[in-house]
């Protein structure tokens, strides 16, 4: 039995514990609604059914391989996003990660860099913007893209000029590997949506909205015991 990786059970728990006021940041509710039916329609006929026939047939090594794959390609991203933040430390501990695991890693295959000690991050532009004061925005629901909001979608445009892909010169080459990530992203949240209670774009936005405040302020205004306690279950499998 799979379980939840971490960034998806803490995204449940910040909902659980914070569910309040995110719905005070979506002013264009009913259209945001119906692109959200535009994307479930297109998520249960095509992208669902092929992250479910991906999992059933990929060993999970190879899964975890895959993950470990991309997540590497956003390690520069990292690195320079720390820097930005004042962080140099972590923006050397997160270079360092991209060396490791695209050398002993193979292409970032195998997370060397955790094994000997080096903290994965994840951070991009977004949170940077966030980090200088820049207000999250009214949220948005994008046509095939999910959930954003200006300042996320202002932070995607930088974070993507640094991330792996945007290197490669060969366009079908790029496109593959695009839609290999947006695959693995749709079949790791396979298990976490069976959790969605309630009305499910209501659920989406709030945990959205209020898993952005966590990553912005990197969560020094989240306390809970529970996430602490579950450092040692938490995984990516």
């Amino acid at each position: 039995m799979k379980l939840l990786n971490k960034k998806n059970l803490l995204l449940l728990t910040l909902f659980i514990s914070f569910h309040s006021i995110a719905s005070n940041h979506d002013p264009f509710e009913d259209f945001n609604r119906t692109i959200w039916a535009f994307n479930e329609f297109l998520d249960n006929n095509i992208a669902k059914p092929t992250a479910e026939i991906y999992t059933s047939i990929t060993p999970q090594f190879i899964e975890h391989g895959v993950t470990n794959f991309f997540r590497n390609l956003n390690e520069l991203d990292n690195a320079a996003n720390q820097l930005l933040q004042g962080r140099p430390i972590l923006a050397l501990n997160d270079f360092s990660r991209f060396i490791v695991n695209s050398t002993i890693g193979i292409a970032g295959f195998i997370d060397v860099g955790s094994n000997i000690g080096l903290e994965r991050h994840d951070e991009d532009f977004g949170q940077t913007l966030g980090y200088w004061g820049v207000s999250t925005g009214p949220f948005l629901m994008l046509p095939i893209l999910g959930p954003s909001t200006p300042r996320d979608l202002a932070g995607q445009s930088v974070s993507s000029v640094l991330g792996g892909t945007f290197a490669i010169e060969e366009t079908e080459a790029r496109l593959a590997l695009t839609a290999l990530d947006a695959l693995e992203t749709r079949a790791r949240y396979l298990d976490v949506e069976t959790l969605i209670i309630g009305d499910r774009y209501s659920f989406i936005r709030d945990s959205y909205m209020q898993y952005q405040e966590f990553e912005t302020s990197n969560g020094e205004d989240l306390v809970d015991d529970f996430v602490e306690d579950m450092d040692d279950f938490l995984l990516d499998e």
